[in-house]
């Protein structure tokens, strides 16, 4: 029995460190550029990261347009999480697990920020409060800032502006619909999809992505200045 006590003291321990160290970490980068596990895992390991840290008011309406209307249509209307998506997804779940996600901008941000991408139900577990948790503290815009600024567009090419500037040769605020569409379209697999050479896979979901920006108003309203 002291034995059992010992090892759920050091537990508690462990996550009240952790804890602090999360709340210390959420405080530090609603103010500094933000990097993700990724990028630090290939610095320790001494491998090349191309990133340039943009605000968000210099990377262009197209962009952040086009992965809201991608990756997470409702991003101006809940709170880090879209319950409602993922009530439906645990619904279609077979034995098997979900065969989808309902990931948010924020979920996916926090994901990429604080933990690791292999997926588990402990880092899904992890991923909801923290999700909750930044899109309260930081708001909208630097949710969508930070997401932009971290994520992974190619081997060790990371953030919206390098992207922008290795495919299209052009800075992030430069873009059109049609190209930030193709730069959203790559990111569920950006090491296979090539923004600048688009499959025919690539191009539908891409086009898809054009139109439901265009037919579905407000999307991106959160973002303004001032909102």
């Amino acid at each position: 029995m002291a034995f059992l006590r010992a090892i759920l003291k050091w537990l508690l321990r462990a996550a009240l460190i952790l804890l602090v160290v999360f709340a210390a970490l959420v405080a530090l980068w609603a103010f500094v550029p933000t990097v993700s596990t990724l990028m630090l895992a290939r610095w320790v390991t001494f491998r090349p990261v191309e990133r340039v840290w943009t605000p968000l008011d210099r990377l262009g309406a197209a962009l952040p347009l086009a992965v809201i209307a991608s990756e997470d249509g409702r991003f101006c209307r809940h709170g880090g999480v879209d319950w409602g998506a993922l009530r439906a997804v645990v619904a279609a779940s077979g034995e098997d697990g979900p065969t989808r996600g309902a990931s948010t901008i924020p979920m996916q941000s926090a994901k990429n920020i604080f933990l690791w991408p292999s997926r588990s139900t402990l880092r899904k577990g992890l991923e909801i409060p923290a999700a909750l948790v930044i899109d309260k503290m930081w708001g909208k815009r630097r949710v969508m800032e930070a997401y932009l600024n971290i994520a992974e567009w190619g081997d060790g090419l990371f953030g919206a502006e390098a992207a922008a500037r290795r495919y299209f040769g052009k800075p992030a605020s430069q873009l059109n619909l049609r190209e930030a569409a193709l730069l959203a379209a790559a990111l569920p697999n950006p090491l296979r999809r090539n923004p600048a050479r688009p499959g025919a896979q690539q191009n539908r979901i891409a086009a898809t992505i054009v139109r439901r920006a265009a037919l579905t108003p407000g999307l991106a309203d959160c973002l303004k200045a001032g909102e």
